[in-house]
């Protein structure tokens, strides 16, 4: 049985029919995320065809998505050196 839900989004003026197990409104959200990226990139002055600001606008979400997994790295690895720190701080209290 097929669970993916059709749904119709709408990116630089084109609409297309996706199928997804995300529900709808995620699903709407990552579109309009899409479309503001891709008319950020059309509107920016540059004379690109659809499929090269496409392709420059999938180079900046994976970008910002390179950037995020980093942020995220270091705030784990600054939590682990904190919680190391505190049990130690509670270990010595209690030695």
């Amino acid at each position: 049985m097929d669970t993916k839900k059709p749904i119709r989004i709408r990116i630089l003026d084109h609409e297309y029919l996706l199928r997804s197990d995300e529900d709808e409104k995620r699903v709407r959200e990552i579109a309009e995320f899409v479309d503001a990226k891709l008319s950020e990139i059309r509107n920016s002055g540059a004379n690109l065809s659809e499929g090269k600001a496409a392709i420059l606008a999938a180079f900046h979400v994976a970008s910002d998505y390179f950037q995020v997994l980093r942020e995220r790295d270091e705030l784990a690895r600054y939590v682990e050196a904190r919680i190391r720190s505190l049990n130690e701080q509670i270990d010595a209290r209690f030695q």
